[in-house]
Parts: C-alpha cells; structure tokens; sequence
C-alpha cells in the first residue's frame, strides 16, 4: 500500500508501507531506502 508521511516541518515522502512503530509513526520504502514519520491524513470535508 503507497503511503504519505511527514519527516520535518515542510518535507513528506511517499512509498510502500512496511511497518508501524506503537509511537503512532509509520515506515515506508523508497527503493533502497527506509524513511519513518508521521503519517498524512487527508483532510476531512464539512
């Protein structure tokens, strides 16, 4: 599943999910690479 997550204040990244840690952050791939963030909601309609 592609998955969005935030690693700083103005930077997100988007790849394959891998894992969940139990501090709510998530892991996603990017080739070679395994970032971990918070992960982006959409946001909710009135």
């Amino acid at each position: 599943m592609l998955r969005t997550i935030s690693v700083g204040s103005c930077v997100s990244i988007q790849g394959l999910l891998v894992g969940q840690m139990n501090d709510g952050k998530i892991m996603v791939k990017v080739d070679e690479k395994t970032y971990v963030g918070y992960p982006v909601t959409a946001p909710k309609s009135a």
